[in-house]
């Protein structure tokens, strides 16, 4: 692996945007780096580049205290996946508790933060491969025989669609609020007389709703960068919630200029993304259709914020059709969608418990 530095598109459709938006690879690599400065731990963080040439932007974080290193070398490697329009820096809260008995990788998925943007095809089916095939290459490039595959959101989906094509190398699979997983309901007709007790969900936040409102037009964050220089006051008055969520390790707007910085850049990993939707909340291929490829053998943890809007009685459905296989539903407290964020403490807790039935 080499430290390769930053180049920035200079040409395609997209070019004459960067005078327009008050955003570039370097600052978004200068906001990733105050992140990561709070890591007390060893970080390790280069550019892994593929056979395709395509570079995924890679993080891994080795306890700096542990008196026999050679031992945690040898454990498992925990790898954490981010979601929909994420980063390495979002797991800030988390990478020094995880690491403390097993190296920590995290990386940003192909289209999304400092990797590589590339063209990505409208087929649902395509996009998702393309995303998939990203990380076995990525897994490939590091050597790593085997993990604990660990997907919030958007990268749940793709760490189960990951471990169905490739479960000789997942020890573990950690499901966190995975988007993808339901079928889409079916429109009931009034009156039609239907019995049954109605289960009340939390509403998709704000910002679900915003991005909603585009996303049948444009990409999911056109907006964001339509929006020019008023795209970060955009993403501070949509996405409020990340700022208070890290408010004891930033008091200024680090986590809202990240989260901009991540998603002003030239569009790539959401036009898969877009691909692979029916709308904002539902998958083309729901997961759920597929989760009876995972070996039967195979562990599988669902965690859940208990205020998210994502659906946890899907856990539930994925358990029954799993059978007797290990499958575990945990509901955490007080917790939203960014359930690692909102309640990190308790997230770190049962993550560590499950990497240490591993080994």
């Amino acid at each position: 692996m080499q430290d390769e530095t930053d180049t920035e598109p200079t040409s395609g459709y997209w070019s004459w945007w960067p005078s327009w938006r008050p955003t570039s690879m370097s600052l978004l690599k200068s906001a990733e780096a105050k992140i990561l400065a709070c890591v007390q731990n060893d970080v390790w963080s280069r550019f892994v580049t593929l056979p395709n040439q395509n570079r995924t932007w890679t993080l891994k974080v080795t306890n700096k205290t542990s008196r026999k290193p050679t031992n945690q070398a040898a454990q498992t490697p925990l790898v954490m996946v981010h979601g929909f329009g994420g980063g390495v820096g979002l797991w800030i809260r988390n990478l020094d508790a995880l690491s403390q008995s097993r190296p920590v990788y995290a990386f940003d998925l192909l289209g999304f933060g400092r990797s590589s943007r590339p063209s990505f095809p409208s087929d649902a089916s395509s996009a998702e491969e393309q995303f998939v095939s990203s990380v076995e290459q990525w897994r490939q490039s590091l050597g790593l025989e085997r993990m604990i595959l660990l997907g919030h959101s958007l990268g749940g989906y793709l760490a189960t669609s990951y471990t169905i094509q490739y479960p000789e190398r997942v020890s573990h699979l950690i499901l966190v609020d995975a988007w993808g997983f339901p079928e889409r309901p079916q429109q009931q007709v009034q009156g039609s007389g239907g019995q049954g007790s109605e289960v009340k969900r939390v509403s998709p936040p704000r910002w679900v709703k915003a991005v909603v409102s585009v996303v049948s037009l444009f990409n999911p964050l056109a907006v964001i960068r339509a929006a020019g220089p008023w795209g970060p006051g955009l993403v501070n008055r949509f996405r409020p919630d990340f700022k208070r969520k890290f408010e004891d390790l930033f008091d200024d707007d680090t986590m809202t200029q990240y989260i901009y910085h991540c998603n002003a850049q030239n569009p790539s990993g959401e036009v898969g993304f877009k691909a692979m939707c029916e709308s904002f909340g539902w998958a083309k291929r729901p997961m759920v259709q597929r989760v009876n490829l995972l070996p039967p053998s195979m562990p599988v943890t669902m965690l859940y914020g208990a205020l998210s809007w994502v659906d946890s009685t899907t856990g539930n459905t994925v358990a029954q059709i799993r059978g007797k296989s290990p499958t575990s539903v945990i509901l955490i407290e007080d917790a939203s969608h960014h359930v690692y964020a909102d309640q990190p403490e308790e997230f770190n807790r049962v993550v560590q418990n499950i990497c240490n039935t591993v080994d």
